[in-house]
């Protein structure tokens, strides 16, 4: 699969990690930065261009860090078509797939340990969007907002 990664200082090491880990599982990795750790680097330099980068490779999947992943799951998300999700366990990974179809993983550098972010990382990867009308539905109603600010209807 087709990875797109990016994130700040804060997840600096455990970006470096991911980047050998994905490698290793056979996937398509594009780091776009950082490159070298940088204490006062800004995040959205680096998740902005990851998650263009996603929703213009349609099939890749997308990793962005932070120290909490917050503001790199928010600033993804103003990507046109991108729906992130910030992710602390396994199961909100692999939800995050089934439910919500979400291309892009967002992680804390400094909310877990390493093996449990490759484990959020390998299960997002490999857990594909169950596709069932409801999910879709949805979908597509944050979708239709996103495209001409339509609310969808009352019930």
């Amino acid at each position: 699969m087709r990875v797109h990664i990016g994130g700040d200082h804060a997840a600096f090491e455990l970006h470096q990690e991911l980047l050998t880990f994905l490698e290793a599982e056979g996937h398509e990795v594009t780091d776009h930065g950082p490159f070298e750790l940088d204490p006062v680097d800004d995040y959205p330099v680096f998740v902005l261009r990851a998650a263009e980068a996603v929703a213009a490779d349609p099939g890749s999947r997308g990793i962005v860090l932070g120290g909490s992943g917050n503001g790199e799951q928010m600033a993804a998300n103003k990507v046109a078509g991108i729906r992130a999700a910030l992710c602390c366990n396994t199961e909100l990974a692999r939800l995050a797939r089934e439910h919500n179809d979400a291309q892009i993983i967002s992680l804390g550098g400094r909310m877990q340990p390493v093996a449990e972010a490759k484990e959020m990382v390998r299960v997002f990867l490999g857990t594909d969007f169950t596709g069932e009308e409801r999910h879709q539905r949805r979908i597509d109603m944050v979708s239709g907002y996103e495209a001409d600010g339509s609310l969808p209807p009352l019930p």
